[in-house]
């Protein structure tokens, strides 16, 4: 990946040797010499940089006021602060402030180099899991059966309506209901309801399906969702066109 790295480096001759070794990689970088320019910089236009080194002691705002700055304006913007300063207390404080890293002057080129691939890598990784994560919350939101108010999904056994979950549903009802709903306002007989939802060997009475139906209507009226119709002499139909 190509990066546009913004060096927050008030020495000069340090900003000009890694400016040598970052067009090395076939990166880009420009520098600012303070912390008002760091930050003018950045809130200029942030979504230019795909990562800030940030050195602790600077002119006119330190590293640690940047780092703040530069936080409110972007959460995600990965930034490995420079320091003289070898104190546990100090280290702790960057990374407190939002720093990703750290690393200590005087430092090798190389090492640093390596602390930006290494820390890429890792926000690479961790954007791949969460798009990964992203595509398996939509797998798993997916829905065999949307209509207006009504979604219903058959491998979680689950029915919402108006986005509210009906509660208590049995097999049979909630199978009675994914058969009606997948065709709605198509009439559906005793005899066809019976075949869909117990199977061609049932030789029980069709009157079982009333009160399977009966009892599915009473427990979606519990969420408003009036969507059973009876239809006198033939059966039953879904349709929440007019809940």
């Amino acid at each position: 990946m190509k990066l546009n790295i913004l060096m927050v480096e008030d020495d000069q001759s340090v900003a000009e040797m890694m400016e040598m070794f970052i067009k090395k990689e076939g990166w880009t970088m420009e520098v600012a010499t303070d912390g008002e320019q760091a930050v003018e910089k950045f809130s200029a236009n942030p979504d230019q940089y795909n990562l800030v080194t940030l050195d602790l002691n600077l002119p006119k705002k330190d590293g640690i006021q940047v780092a703040r700055e530069i936080r409110t304006i972007s959460p995600t913007i990965p930034i490995i602060m420079l320091t003289a300063r070898n104190s546990e207390a100090e280290q702790i404080l960057g990374l407190g402030v939002g720093a990703d890293d750290y690393v200590s002057k005087p430092f090798s080129p190389l090492a640093l180099i390596a602390r930006i691939k290494a820390l890429q890598r890792r926000i690479d990784i961790e954007e791949s899991q969460s798009r990964v994560k992203a595509e398996a919350d939509k797998v798993k939101e997916k829905f065999d059966v949307e209509t207006e108010h009504i979604k219903i999904s058959k491998d979680r056994r689950e029915i919402l309506f108006d986005n509210k979950k009906v509660p208590d549903i049995t097999p049979k009802e909630f199978d009675l209901l994914a058969i009606m709903a997948e065709k709605p306002k198509q009439v559906f007989s005793r005899s066809q309801l019976i075949d869909y939802v117990w199977g061609y060997n049932f030789f029980g009475e069709e009157r079982t399906v009333d009160a399977h139906i009966k009892k599915l209507r009473h427990k979606l009226e519990k969420v408003g969702a009036n969507v059973i119709q009876t239809v006198w002499g033939i059966g039953y139909k879904f349709d929440d066109s007019q809940v």
